[in-house]
């Protein structure tokens, strides 16, 4: 997660093996990040309330897979389309806003682990 973001509580999960697909991946790996992907996106849910989850993988700029998590909430800026985060121009949270949801995130994501 990170402060700067297009949305509240967007976040991103980057493999930890260096590959540009995800079929370049081991079978395990790529299941490892399928499962870490599930974690994260059921954490950003019960902390941030939002209504759907958007996922992305591009790699066009960044050779390396990772993937981008996008909570969506009705009423958002970006309601009934993609996001663009090049038009989000002021911050998306409150002062403390983003410590307190990072902190439930992280506890979530902990509580989550099997």
């Amino acid at each position: 997660m990170q402060e700067s973001a297009p949305v509240r509580g967007y976040a991103f999960l980057v493999s930890r093996i260096h590959a540009v697909e995800l079929h370049d991946l081991p079978e395990a790996t790529a299941c490892a990040f399928m499962r870490d992907a599930r974690r994260v996106s059921g954490a950003l849910v019960a902390t941030t309330g939002a209504v759907k989850l958007n996922y992305e993988i591009h790699g066009n700029s960044l050779p390396h897979l990772h993937m981008h998590f996008f909570p969506r909430y009705r009423g958002d800026s970006f309601e009934g389309q993609s996001i663009n985060p090049r038009l989000v121009v002021q911050p998306v949270y409150a002062k403390g806003e983003f410590q307190k949801i990072r902190d439930a995130f992280l506890c979530a994501l902990t509580s989550s682990e099997t």
